[in-house]
């Protein structure tokens, strides 16, 4: 057993949903390769976000002869005396917070959860356009107030319409931008994709891709803007106050990647002033969202704690297809699936 080559599992999320299951725990010992012993990390984690910022005392005794480490992210504190470590996986999608000098500086291979959530997030990235096309904000208000009134939707000028014809702008191509792509374009809607690297193409559901910039040509014809790409330095503040102006008027703002890429104060604004239909926001640069932020008062904004990517019972068969493989091609030597490129951030 000493000589065994240690893999450390810190995935027990104080959140449940998150929390690896009992069958996924069999299933990754039943999945251990020959000379290999496997930590099972009791104490509780973070699933939060990109993942804790500061580990368990556990995981820090643990990780100390780990070769491989499996977790929400890996902590700086981890890393700094993982000394013989040389793949970490993430069963988050974000590595924002592993990415600290000594992970960038180091030949640890990282990799992610990329594509595990996009299904239930894309889901409700349609839920949230729905919301506003089909005008569900009003019809919940109206039903919290005892009122039946037909004016809205039967105005002259109503913006109550439908998802075929649309025109979607979705920033990010990848696995989440590329199921929402697909859903809406099963329902007619025209799909125009912002990705990193054009010489890959159109995935399917898009009707072209563009460079990023290009964005600001592309804003002011979109009924949708839709953000599913990670937090890098190209993306951070992304949205600026500027770029809401450019939005077409009327047009729906829907966020799903990190709160950071969009100026809050300046949707505040958009919204109060009539600008954009609605926003359907799950992340936000604070999170939780402080009581008193003036985005919880306005009724043509759509709020959720950080959820859309809940898929209880789908999630960890999900992420452990993807470690359980990547595991078998480390140990055989071959390249690993959605490794992280450092210095692009994702």
């Amino acid at each position: 057993m000493n000589d065994a080559r240690l893999l450390v599992v810190d995935l027990a999320a104080r959140a449940r949903n998150w929390a690896l299951t009992p069958e996924g725990e069999k299933r990754i010992l039943d999945a251990t390769p020959d000379g290999w012993h496997v930590h099972i990390v009791r104490a509780l984690t973070s699933s939060d976000g990109d993942g804790p910022r500061e580990p368990s005392e556990e995981s820090m005794t643990a990780i100390a002869g780990a070769e491989v480490y499996f977790g929400f992210g890996i902590p700086r504190p981890l890393f700094l005396v993982a000394k013989k470590l040389r793949w970490a996986h993430s069963a988050a999608a974000g590595v924002g917070n592993a990415l600290y000098p000594e992970m960038m500086q180091s030949h640890v291979q990282l990799t992610n959860s990329a594509g595990v959530h996009a299904i239930p997030i894309a889901e409700y990235v349609v839920a949230g356009i729905l919301h506003f096309f089909r005008g569900f904000d009003v019809v919940a208000a109206q039903q919290r107030e005892q009122k039946w009134d037909k004016s809205f939707f039967t105005a002259e000028r109503s913006p109550v319409r439908e998802i075929g014809g649309a025109r979607i702008l979705i920033v990010g191509t990848g696995g989440i931008g590329g199921q929402v792509a697909l859903r809406m374009h099963a329902l007619g809607a025209h799909c125009v994709g912002i990705r990193r690297r054009l010489e890959l193409g159109a995935p399917p559901g898009f009707d072209r891709v563009m460079a990023l910039d290009e964005l600001d040509a592309e804003l002011p014809t979109a009924d949708v803007v839709v953000l599913a790409t990670p937090l890098t330095n190209a993306s951070r503040g992304l949205i600026t106050r500027e770029r809401l102006a450019a939005m077409k008027r009327g047009s729906v703002l829907v966020n799903v990647a990190r709160g950071a890429l969009v100026d809050e104060d300046a949707v505040v604004d958009a919204l109060r002033e009539g600008h954009l239909r609605g926003v359907a926001l799950d992340v936000f640069r604070e999170e939780p969202l402080a009581a008193d932020h003036p985005l919880w008062q306005l009724p043509s904004a759509l709020l959720s704690p950080h959820i859309s990517p809940v898929s209880p019972g789908r999630f960890w068969p999900r992420a452990l297809d993807v470690f359980c493989d990547n595991w078998g091609r480390y140990v055989r030597g071959d390249p690993l699936r959605n490794l992280v490129d450092k210095h692009a951030g994702y």
